[in-house]
Protein backbone atom coordinates (compact mmCIF):
# COMPACT_ATOMS: atom_id res chain seq x y z
CA UNK A 1 0.00 0.00 0.00
CA UNK A 2 3.25 2.22 0.48
CA UNK A 3 4.20 1.92 -2.76
CA UNK A 4 1.19 2.58 -4.29
CA UNK A 5 0.72 6.12 -2.35
CA UNK A 6 4.37 6.71 -3.07
CA UNK A 7 3.90 6.24 -6.95
CA UNK A 8 0.33 8.07 -6.77
CA UNK A 9 2.01 11.23 -4.81
CA UNK A 10 5.03 11.39 -7.35
CA UNK A 11 2.88 10.71 -10.53
CA UNK A 12 0.37 13.70 -8.81
CA UNK A 13 3.45 15.40 -8.39
CA UNK A 14 4.47 15.09 -11.75
CA UNK A 15 2.07 16.10 -13.89
CA UNK A 16 1.19 19.62 -11.46
CA UNK A 17 4.47 20.15 -12.35
CA UNK A 18 3.85 19.91 -15.91
CA UNK A 19 0.82 21.50 -15.73
CA UNK A 20 2.30 24.75 -14.47
CA UNK A 21 4.15 25.00 -17.63
CA UNK A 22 1.60 23.91 -20.12
CA UNK A 23 -1.68 25.31 -18.37
CA UNK A 24 -2.00 29.02 -18.95
CA UNK A 25 -3.24 30.63 -15.20
CA UNK A 26 -7.13 30.52 -16.06
CA UNK A 27 -8.09 31.56 -12.42
CA UNK A 28 -6.73 32.99 -9.56
CA UNK A 29 -3.73 30.17 -8.64
CA UNK A 30 -0.73 31.03 -10.36
CA UNK A 31 2.11 28.54 -12.25
CA UNK A 32 4.19 28.81 -9.17
CA UNK A 33 1.61 27.68 -6.39
CA UNK A 34 1.06 24.58 -8.41
CA UNK A 35 5.16 24.02 -8.85
CA UNK A 36 5.65 24.51 -5.38
CA UNK A 37 2.33 22.15 -4.52
CA UNK A 38 3.98 19.52 -6.76
CA UNK A 39 7.39 19.21 -5.99
CA UNK A 40 6.27 19.02 -2.18
CA UNK A 41 3.98 16.17 -3.46
CA UNK A 42 7.05 14.68 -5.31
CA UNK A 43 9.41 15.23 -2.45
CA UNK A 44 6.45 13.16 -0.03
CA UNK A 45 6.51 10.33 -2.54
CA UNK A 46 9.69 10.46 -2.66
CA UNK A 47 10.32 10.04 1.03
CA UNK A 48 7.63 7.34 1.17
CA UNK A 49 9.22 5.15 -1.81
CA UNK A 50 13.00 5.45 0.25
CA UNK A 51 11.34 4.52 3.72
CA UNK A 52 9.73 1.38 2.05
CA UNK A 53 12.89 0.32 0.23
CA UNK A 54 14.88 0.29 3.36
CA UNK A 55 12.12 -1.48 5.52
CA UNK A 56 11.75 -4.29 3.21
CA UNK A 57 15.54 -5.00 2.79
CA UNK A 58 16.45 -5.77 6.32
CA UNK A 59 13.02 -8.03 5.76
Amino acid sequence: MRIFVAALLVIFGIALIIAAFVVPPMGLIDPTVLTAYGETLTFAGALFGIDSHYRNRNK
